[in-house]
């Protein structure tokens, strides 16, 4: 073979390989968070009358900016 077609080859199995990898990426994460949501107001708010703790609006809104922010810096 010439060394176009191998070029060619190559090229094709590069583009398919890009395209597979997104879409296996793409799927791992959608089952990756239906598995593990993110956590929202109504967790935070389980979690501290688990805890004995009586949340207000004010120590759940601190708490969910808290985690934002940590989020941010990961």
């Amino acid at each position: 073979m010439s060394t176009g077609v191998w070029v060619l080859i190559v090229i094709i199995a590069l583009v398919g390989g890009v395209v597979a990898g997104f879409f296996a990426a793409r799927k791992y994460m959608e089952d990756y968070l239906k598995k593990n949501p993110p956590i929202n107001e109504q967790m935070i708010k389980s979690m501290m009358l688990q805890m004995g703790q009586k949340p207000s609006e004010k120590k759940l809104h601190q708490m969910m900016t808290a985690m934002k922010s940590n989020y941010g810096k990961k």
